[in-house]
């Protein structure tokens, strides 16, 4: 358990949160959400010891242990994968060690008997026996096969060492778990699997995470950073939001009462106040009227961008064909005599293992890059507008951000674009910072305003959601469900595709299954428990170690 009493975090004059108090307690699993920037990873931190706050005291249960999600992907180099995880416990590992350590000793004394029979002890009662085959499986859950449990970090690539870091959080059951975005990098699978293994775990899950579906699928509880305060709510995200909906709803009308209030009143002072018979009356009124303190309003930090689609024209009934196209990579079949026909009206989520041959059908259709083979067909009618997963390449300049948007926008006035990026969060002297400096979601929001600036009515979304805080996804997802034309995406955002897509493609193992894929008209909560669906999964994926989505 954990007590947070009066806690207070500011930096220079801004404040992040005061006089906070809270109480984590075992068996409960606790969201933190709020707008980027608001203190959420460092309200973590404040938790796990690693920043200091201001004010305030936050105290645990005696000898609890704190398991936290490491940030830094190159701290294990040197180290297996597997010893990464078991290094989560550190008294365990230290305890192994030390014990390898005496049994290699070439003149073992009958002191170091004693030692051993000691560490002996200690390991079997610290779980040591099994640590292995435990990190094993946490390993194997998150999807790293087993020939890389053996492989030094060093040798696996960013994804894999995210996933066993996780795993080292996970690791020996922890009795307080802090968690900062760990369904980054994961398929939808495996978030699937974390989602089962936290809501089962026993003790204090303290989250957070910009991911809709996983927060509604494990949290208990829910704290909300706004206002310079901490609120605490029991329930999912989705009660949360109901919930913060009725509260605004009612704060707006609060404040809406003292607006009429303070009107009625300055209009009797400014109309008695030289009235001789009704001057008390009016400075009883002004008295009044000075307590209302309509300025010191508290201001959410929350900000949605404005994200929508126009399409300059209607799309035809001939949307893209795109016929046996094959591309591989270092040997590998990326898509090998892969056909597709795109129709008026979809909205495909591409899901599945195959993520880099996701990427470079996207890439093949939009002529970035060139089939080995086969070829693709735009209806006259479509226009496209592109979003790649990797997008650094449009920021390699110091244009600022007025300038780089002016090179995508049909209307070249800087009132036009200036007023275009502030519905886009970009106000003021933001607008005039160089693209080569912009944060990840800042760099997001630049291309979501090039893409709504194309006019186009066919969008190409290659992992949109990466990067963007909870209220940009949202304004995204709005955006594409009422967007009228065709989306083609990719995303690890379960509520994201579920909320946009009516038609669901998984292209499946190209080199086992030459042109194959699985392509339902269907939501994808359905298709993940349609039977055939899961039975052509099964064929598909025989003889590999996982049914990935």
């Amino acid at each position: 358990m954990i007590t947070v009493t009066d806690l207070s975090l500011s930096f220079g004059e801004r404040v992040l949160f005061k006089d906070v108090n809270l109480k984590f307690t075992p068996g409960n699993c606790y969201g933190i959400i709020g707008a980027n920037g608001a203190g959420k990873s460092t309200f973590l931190k404040i938790l796990s010891g690693e920043v200091e706050h201001d004010k305030g005291e936050i105290s645990f249960v005696k000898n609890q242990r704190i398991a936290v999600l490491k940030q830094d992907h190159f701290a294990y180099e040197e180290y297996p994968a597997l010893e990464t995880v078991i290094m989560g416990y550190p008294k365990l590992y230290s305890v192994q060690k030390e014990r390898e350590a005496i049994y290699t000793k070439e003149d073992f004394t009958e002191e170091d008997g004693m030692k051993a029979s000691e560490l002996e002890a200690d390991f079997s009662e610290l779980g040591g026996w099994e640590a292995q085959s435990q990190a094993g499986q946490l390993l194997s859950g998150l999807g790293i096969d087993e020939e890389d449990h053996v492989r030094l970090m060093a040798e696996l690539d960013e994804s894999k060492k995210v996933r066993v870091l996780l795993a080292q959080a996970l690791f020996g059951n922890p009795d307080i778990l802090l968690l900062d975005e760990p369904t980054n990098g994961l398929d939808l699978e495996s978030i699937s699997w974390l989602e089962d293994f936290l809501i089962d775990f026993p003790n204090t899950v303290i989250v957070v995470s910009h991911d809709r579906h996983f927060l509604n699928s494990v949290c208990t509880h829910v704290c909300d950073i706004d206002y310079g305060r901490i609120t605490p709510y029991s329930g999912n995200y989705d009660f949360w939001y109901q919930m913060s909906q009725i509260l605004q709803r009612q704060a707006r009308e609060q404040f809406k009462k003292r607006e009429d209030k303070a009107k009625e009143l300055k209009e009797f002072i400014q109309r008695f106040s030289s009235n001789a018979s009704k001057a008390r009356q009016a400075t009883s009124r002004k008295k009044v009227l000075e307590k209302l303190d309509l300025e010191n309003v508290p201001v959410t930090s929350r900000k949605f961008p404005y994200v929508g689609f126009k399409p300059e024209r209607d799309i035809g009934n001939n949307v893209l064909r795109a016929e046996k196209l094959t591309f591989s990579f270092e040997g590998t079949a990326l898509l090998k005599d892969f056909s597709l026909i795109v129709n008026k009206g979809d909205k495909i989520a591409f899901v599945g293992i195959e993520h880099s041959s996701k990427s470079t059908f996207f890439d093949i259709v939009c002529g970035e890059k060139k089939a080995e083979a086969g070829d693709c067909y735009w209806g006259q009618t479509t226009s496209f507008s592109y979003f790649p997963k990797e997008n650094s390449a449009f920021f390699n300049s110091n244009l600022s951000i007025v300038d780089w948007l002016r090179q995508y926008s049909p209307d070249q006035d800087e009132t036009y674009i200036r007023s275009f990026l502030g519905r886009m969060l970009f106000s003021g002297d933001e607008a005039l910072k160089p693209v080569n400096v912009l944060s990840g979601g800042e760099k997001v929001r630049c291309m979501l305003s090039k893409i709504m600036l194309s006019g186009a009515n066919v969008l190409i979304l290659d992992e949109p959601t990466n990067h963007l805080d909870l209220e940009a996804i949202t304004a995204l997802n709005d955006g594409l469900a009422a967007f009228p034309g065709v989306v083609l995406f990719n995303s690890h955002d379960h509520e994201f595709i579920n909320s946009i897509a009516n038609r669901i493609v998984e292209i499946l193992p190209q080199e086992k299954n030459p042109g194959g894929f699985i392509d339902r008209m269907m939501p994808f909560d359905d298709y993940l428990t349609d039977t055939s669906v899961k039975q052509l999964r099964a064929e598909s994926y025989k003889n590999t170690q996982r049914l990935r989505i």
